[in-house]
């Protein structure tokens, strides 16, 4: 049965949703699915298939997620409000909270629920995950050369008085009220930025949680460059459009 199928049913008080945009995540969005289900608090998991061609939206809803299917690739925002969306339609009166997570965690899913705590206790209208450091197969330390964190994070620190430690994770809880103030999302891989300083400018409390969670690691060959070229221009461009954009060298303006 396809999400849209689905009747709305009253979320429990405190409830979460989680969110899951997935685009040819067929390998690990089984194992992914299965974790997030273990996750105190969590009694809805929404796969949102952006435009896969290897059977993501299959073996998910085999697993027991709710899949709503963008039919061409449509990026990790639209993923996001899509997801969102579907989680409204089965609210009724009682908005769930909002868990986003990316698809290849796998196993490692399930150390996530750090995240929901703070605002399920409203500590916090939004979390942000902080990670371990993340290796490849080999034990080699994954990821590129810091150049687009950094320009987030001054990006970020300019825009509201406040420097993240990991200022691109995707890995985030928010309740209802927060996302929706927080639309629409900045498009591309400047969503991640483009959340922070639009809730922090709005009085937003934003709390970053360490959590336990493996991403597949980003490989230094030229997809992992032209990822990264892209990542750079598209929060260099969520920035610009807040007027956001630190000085050259990183730093925020002054």
């Amino acid at each position: 049965m396809s999400g849209t199928d689905l009747p709305p049913v009253e979320p429990a008080q405190g409830s979460v949703a989680c969110v899951i945009p997935a685009k040819d995540e067929a390998e690990r969005i089984v194992a992914t699915v299965d974790a997030v289900r273990k996750i105190t608090g969590v009694d809805l998991v929404v796969v949102v298939d952006d435009g896969s061609t290897d059977g993501t939206a299959e073996v998910a809803e085999r697993a027991g997620a709710v899949v709503v299917r963008h039919p061409r690739n449509r990026g990790k925002a639209a993923a996001m409000e899509t997801g969102a969306a579907a989680v409204a339609e089965r609210d009724g009166a009682r908005a769930r909270h909002l868990l986003f997570l990316d698809a290849d965690l796998a196993d490692s899913a399930a150390g996530a629920e750090p995240l929901i705590e703070p605002v399920l206790a409203g500590r916090a209208d939004m979390t942000i995950g902080t990670l371990p450091a993340q290796v490849r197969p080999d034990g080699s330390k994954a990821g590129g050369h810091g150049f687009v964190v950094r320009l987030a994070r001054a990006g970020i620190e300019q825009a509201t008085g406040w420097a993240p430690e990991q200022p691109l994770s995707g890995q985030r809880c928010l309740t209802r009220v927060a996302f929706e103030a927080a639309l629409p999302l900045a498009r591309g891989f400047g969503v991640e930025a483009a959340l922070s300083i639009d809730l922090g400018r709005k009085g937003f409390r934003i709390v970053e949680v360490p959590i336990d969670v493996r991403h597949r690691a980003t490989g230094t060959d030229w997809r992992g460059q032209l990822h990264r070229g892209r990542q750079f221009l598209h929060v260099r461009r969520a920035l610009a459009a807040r007027s956001a954009l630190p000085a050259r060298g990183g730093r925020p303006a002054r």
